[in-house]
């Protein structure tokens, strides 16, 4: 089988499945043969499962085509946070370096029943805590468009693997733009979906919703794709919302056009580097092109850095205080920190960023009554040194901790946005950059169709996959 395959898009691979022109087994052939040349390079995929994809396709195999799902046998990565019954499963912690879960999450289950075959978890930092993919399991994973560099992260593996050829479609998750920003840095599509649009098995509380699990792609269609096929309401997450009954497939075919749209260079929060911000800009204004009005506008979410910190301390003290006391010397510094101030948290702190939260939704639903999508970007700064743990300073604005530089996608997530992360450019040096498009909540369609739009302007698709440019 041809591995001119990879340069394929996932929707036109799915149409060859559905035909006959290629099967399941084949395309695990062509990944495996394409993982062998290219990992080693980046470090995406560090756990492989070829032998249980193998089964898996095998048994899809068996059902009539008209009965293998939306993706109909397509491979697909998940991220080493998530459980795939009989795969490692590490989370990118030396303390679950030898955790193989019994039973898939509830995500992952929905996803085979609709076709996808897994064959590989993508390398994640240490509970996907920090937008640097590095842990002390797996080691880091590469930015392929120069390896000296970060790929972000959270959801890092699975954007180095898309961009690369060794994936068609990947998973991922984002609380503090864990998918957003690799997708950025790598120069493909990822979506933060609205709360509740991927069904996920709760743990260890039902109404955690800072992180969603969400869809990783080369473009926007093929995006679209995965949301439908990872969408749907499972009455074991009572959170989970009914899928639409217009496909998000659809929506990013239909063309329709927005009327009016919002830019911020950094919603009025946070430095960002001029040249994001001139390239960011320059693809929001070229919406005009479609006879859209775009004005400079953002929400005021001015209480974004306090909300999240709480907010995100807490989540880490209700999910990992136990670690804290158990296996503290296992732990990197910054998850200690953030365990530790999720524990000196008062009860009156947590009102106060709830509270914050609701202002700040309640400012992003009457915001976009007056536009239709807000262009943002997405990270303040181009790909860094992946040797820097974090972003320290940016324009000459030092951060106090390392997640404050992720203001700029943290506010969206506080806010109940859905937003997806566009390729919209490259730095003078050849580095990828992306815009946001950010929408009112539960408006995913709405979010996904204008980004096809704007993808169709820019005419970046096709950049990716790329072989990895190796520097020293």
């Amino acid at each position: 089988m041809s591995q001119d395959l990879i340069r394929e898009t996932a929707c036109a691979v799915v149409d060859k499945l559905r035909s006959g022109d290629v099967s399941p087994l084949e395309l695990l052939d062509v990944l495996e043969k394409r993982i062998g040349e290219v990992d080693g390079k980046v470090n995406a995929l560090p756990i492989l499962c070829f032998d249980r994809a193998r089964d898996s396709a095998k048994a899809l195999m068996q059902k009539p085509a008209g009965a293998r799902g939306l993706l109909a046998g397509l491979p697909v990565p998940i991220k080493d946070l998530t459980d795939v019954a009989g795969v490692l499963n590490t989370q990118g912690s030396p303390i679950f370096k030898d955790n193989i879960p019994a039973q898939s999450d509830l995500m992952v289950e929905n996803l085979e029943a609709n076709g996808a075959v897994v064959y590989a978890k993508s390398n994640t930092p240490e509970f996907g805590a920090g937008a640097n993919t590095f842990n002390e399991v797996f080691g880091a994973t590469l930015n392929p468009w120069d390896t000296t560099k970060s790929a972000a992260g959270s959801s890092g593996g699975a954007a180095v693997a898309l961009a690369t050829g060794m994936a068609w479609l990947a998973q991922g998750s984002d609380m503090g733009g864990s998918l957003r920003n690799p997708a950025a840095f790598c120069g493909v599509v990822g979506m933060r979906p609205s709360i509740g649009r991927v069904a996920h098995t709760p743990k260890s509380g039902i109404d955690r919703n800072l992180g969603v699990v969400g869809p990783m792609a080369r473009n926007v269609e093929d995006l679209a794709l995965l949301l439908d096929a990872m969408s749907g309401d499972y009455a074991d997450d009572p959170l989970s919302l009914p899928a639409p009954t217009t496909s998000f497939l659809s929506a990013a075919q239909a063309g329709k056009k927005p009327k009016r749209v919002a830019y911020s260079p950094d919603l009025g929060i946070t430095p960002v580097d001029p040249e994001v911000k001139a390239i960011t800009r320059k693809a929001a204004e070229r919406f005009a092109e479609t006879g859209a009005i775009v004005e400079e506008a953002h929400p005021d979410w001015r209480e974004a850095h306090e909300c999240f910190h709480v907010l995100r301390a807490f989540d880490f003290a209700i999910t990992k205080a136990n670690l804290l006391r158990t296996k503290r010397d296992m732990l990197k510094p910054e998850v200690i920190w953030n365990i530790e101030e999720g524990l000196k948290l008062t009860v009156d702190q947590l009102a106060r960023a709830e509270a914050q939260r609701v202002g700040m939704t309640a400012r992003a639903v009457e915001f976009f009554k007056s536009y239709d999508l807000l262009l943002v970007p997405t990270t303040i700064v181009p790909p860094f040194p992946i040797e820097h743990r974090y972003v320290a300073e940016c324009a000459g604005k030092r951060f106090d901790n390392y997640v404050e530089w992720l203001g700029i996608v943290y506010a969206i997530t506080l806010a109940c946005c859905p937003a997806l992360s566009l390729p919209c450019g490259f730095t003078a040096s050849g580095l990828p950059v992306g815009v946001q498009v950010v929408g009112a909540p539960r408006a995913d369609a709405q979010v996904i169709a204008g980004a096809k739009v704007l993808e169709d302007i820019l005419d970046l698709r096709g950049t990716t996959p790329i072989d990895p440019k190796v520097k020293n």
